[in-house]
C-alpha cells in the first residue's frame, strides 16, 4: 500500500510543481510590465529590473501556491479517474482516507512552503525591494534631468534638458535654484554630464553662465567655460525609507512599535497584514480537500465529472474572495481578524464532510470489479 500512496503522491506533485511554474511565469510577467517605469522613469539600469522582479515573487508565490495546488489535484484526479486507477485503488482494498492522504500531505507540505515564505522570506526581500526603490528615486543623478521637459527633482530645483544623448551627454541645459533663505541662482549652459567626485553626484556644465539674484537684490553675472555643480545637497532632503506592512516581519505586524506614526495611523492595517500571513497558507489545504471532494465525493461516475469540478472550482474562487475581501474589512474592523482563520477551516470542514459522507452508498466503483478482473485476465471490455 506504501508504494501505492508514493505512487499517488508522485501523480499530484508532478502537476502541482508544473502548475505552479505556469502561474509564477504569468506573475512574473505582470510584474515585469507593472515594474517598466524604473526604467523608463528613473532611468535605471536591466539589473535593476531584474532584482525587483525577482524580490516581489515571494508574496507571488503566497498567491498561486494554493492555486497551482487545486488545479494541480483536479488535473491528476481526473487522469487517474479516466484511466482507472482510482477504481484499482479501491478494489486492492485502500480505504478513502489511504487514497485522499497523499494529497493531504502534499497540501501540508505547500502550506508549510507559504508560511515560511510569509513570516521570513517575503519581508526580507521586499524590504531589499524597498530599498532598491528608495535608492532609484534618491538617485539624483539619475534623475535629474527628463529630456524636453521641466522637473523638479528636489525642493526648490528645477531642471531642463532639451536632449539627453545616449552617453548622458545633455545640451542646452537651464538649472533654476531657489534658496532657502531668500535669493536665487540660475544656470544655463550648452551642454552637461553628470559624474562623480568622491562618491557624491556632480553635474559639470561647459560653456554656459550663471546669475545669481541676492537676497539684497544685486544680480551677479559671469560666464564659464567649465562649472561643477554639487548635488549631494538636494540628496540629502530626501525623507529616509518607510516600511510598509508587506515589508515588516510578523512580529512587528501583530506587535509594531507604537511611537512611529505611521505605525499608530496605520495600526488596524499592519495588524490585518499579520493575521493574512498566518491564515493565507491555510488554503493549500482547503482547495486540496475541494478538489478531492469533487472527484470522490459523490457517486461513481462512468462520463466523468467535469460538471462537479466546474461547481466546486467556482466555489473556490468565491472562498478566496471572500477571503481577501475580510482581509481588507479587518482595516477598518480587527475583530473580524478571527474570519480569516475561520473562511478556510469552514471550507476544509465542509470539503471533508463531502468527502467522506455515508461512503457505502457511494460505493459505485464496486459496479468496475468485474470490468478491472477483466482487464487483468486479458478478456477485451
Amino acid at each position: 500500500m506504501r508504494l501505492i500512496e508514493r505512487y499517488l503522491f508522485r501523480q499530484l506533485l508532478a502537476p502541482t510543481l508544473l502548475a505552479a511554474a505556469a502561474l509564477g511565469a504569468v506573475g512574473l510577467l505582470s510584474q515585469s510590465l507593472g515594474q517598466l517605469d524604473i526604467i523608463i522613469e528613473q532611468r535605471q539600469t536591466a539589473w535593476v529590473f531584474l532584482k525587483v522582479i525577482v524580490l516581489a515573487m515571494p508574496q507571488l508565490l503566497n498567491l498561486i501556491l494554493p492555486i497551482a495546488v487545486f488545479v494541480a489535484a483536479l488535473v491528476a484526479l481526473n487522469r487517474l479517474h479516466a484511466e482507472h486507477e482510482l477504481v484499482v485503488c479501491y478494489a486492492a482494498g485502500m480505504s478513502r482516507w489511504r487514497v485522499v492522504s497523499p494529497g493531504i500531505r502534499l497540501a501540508v507540505m505547500a502550506t508549510l512552503v507559504g508560511l515560511v515564505v510569509n513570516l521570513w522570506v517575503q519581508p526580507a526581500s521586499y524590504r531589499a525591494m524597498r530599498d532598491i526603490f528608495y535608492a532609484a528615486k534618491s538617485d539624483l543623478a539619475a534623475t535629474l534631468v527628463r529630456e524636453g521637459e521641466f522637473t523638479e527633482p528636489a525642493p526648490g530645483l528645477t531642471v531642463y534638458g532639451q536632449t539627453v544623448e545616449s552617453d548622458g551627454k545633455i545640451t542646452n541645459l537651464f538649472i533654476h535654484h531657489r534658496a532657502e533663505k531668500g535669493g536665487a541662482t540660475t544656470y544655463t549652459a550648452r551642454e552637461g554630464r553628470i559624474t562623480y567626485r568622491e562618491g557624491q553626484p556632480v553635474l559639470v556644465m561647459r560653456n554656459g553662465s550663471n546669475q545669481e539674484f541676492s537676497r539684497t537684490g544685486v544680480l551677479n553675472y559671469l560666464t564659464f567655460d567649465e562649472y561643477a555643480l554639487d548635488l549631494s545637497p538636494f540628496l540629502r532632503t530626501r525623507d529616509g525609507v518607510t516600511y510598509e506592512e508587506s515589508d515588516r516581519y510578523l512580529h512587528e505586524l501583530l506587535f509594531p512599535d507604537m511611537s512611529g506614526s505611521y505605525e499608530r495611523k496605520s495600526r488596524n492595517k499592519l495588524l490585518a497584514e499579520g493575521h493574512s500571513r498566518l491564515s493565507s497558507p491555510l488554503y493549500s489545504i482547503t482547495f486540496m480537500a475541494m478538489a478531492f471532494a469533487a472527484v470522490l465525493g459523490s457517486s461513481f461516475s462512468r462520463l466523468g465529472y467535469g460538471r462537479r469540478i466546474a461547481v466546486t472550482g467556482a466555489l473556490a474562487v468565491i472562498v478566496r474572495i471572500i477571503g481577501f475581501s475580510v482581509q481588507s474589512a479587518c482595516e477598518d474592523t480587527p475583530w473580524l481578524n478571527v474570519l480569516q482563520y475561520l473562511i478556510p477551516v469552514t471550507a476544509a470542514a465542509w470539503a471533508f464532510s463531502q468527502l467522506f459522507r455515508d461512503v457505502e452508498r457511494r460505493s459505485g466503483w464496486r459496479e468496475w470489479l468485474p470490468f478491472v478482473a477483466g482487464r487483468a485476465r486479458g478478456v477485451p471490455a
